[in-house]
């Protein structure tokens, strides 16, 4: 069975991106900081990210970071995805959405899930091969991937950077209580890289 991984990058103050996301800028106003950890980290910074795309079977991503992404000044077709090197397979990507677009960019790397995460989740584990199903963002997918009880590991690189404002991995508004196990910690003075296992009821 794959595991379901949340993996993403927050500021100290809990956001995945600044303010003013858009298209051309789609971390927001600052959020480039976010990732300095891997492009400009060193060498734990990178067996992090390497360890990570490693194991990837599948990838699941919201609508908002697929228009990001699928934009002009997005991904090529060279990369990967999000900073994977060129010349590596690319794994299958699972887009939540409420419909799909008509003509995506990027082509046929991309499958439109238009019933739910549950859905999506259900879909990237019959591909990834006993991988990872990495949940990578944005912030809204992965919370409700969390919070639906359907992940087995949060995989968090907090970055060195306060945002003030922008996109939030948790809402501010109540959700359910999730158990966590911390399971393993590396520190660098771009980020801390801690990864959890989620405590699932008995």
């Amino acid at each position: 069975m794959s595991d379901v991984v949340i993996d993403i990058s927050v500021s100290l103050d809990g956001y995945v991106t600044g303010p003013n996301v858009g298209l051309g800028n789609g971390l927001g106003d600052g959020g480039m900081a976010l990732h300095d950890w891997v492009f400009h980290g060193n060498d734990a910074d990178r067996a992090v990210l390497d360890a990570a795309f490693e194991a990837t079977g599948a990838v699941i991503q919201g609508r908002n970071l697929f228009d990001i992404i699928d934009a002009p000044g997005g991904w090529s077709d060279e990369m990967g995805y999000g900073a994977k090197p060129t010349g590596e397979v690319n794994p299958p990507v699972y887009v939540v959405t409420h419909s799909a677009p008509a003509n995506p960019r990027l082509g046929d790397r991309f499958h439109f899930v238009t019933d739910g995460v549950e859905s999506a989740v259900r879909q990237a584990a019959e591909v990834a091969g006993g991988k990872e199903v990495v949940v990578m963002g944005g912030g809204q997918v992965c919370h409700e991937v969390l919070a639906a009880g359907l992940a087995d590991v949060l995989r968090l690189h907090v970055a060195t950077v306060v945002l003030g404002d922008g996109t939030r991995l948790f809402p501010a508004e109540a959700g359910p209580a999730v158990g966590l196990e911390l399971v393993e910690c590396v520190s660098t003075p771009a980020a801390q890289h801690l990864t959890y296992r989620v405590v699932k009821e008995k």
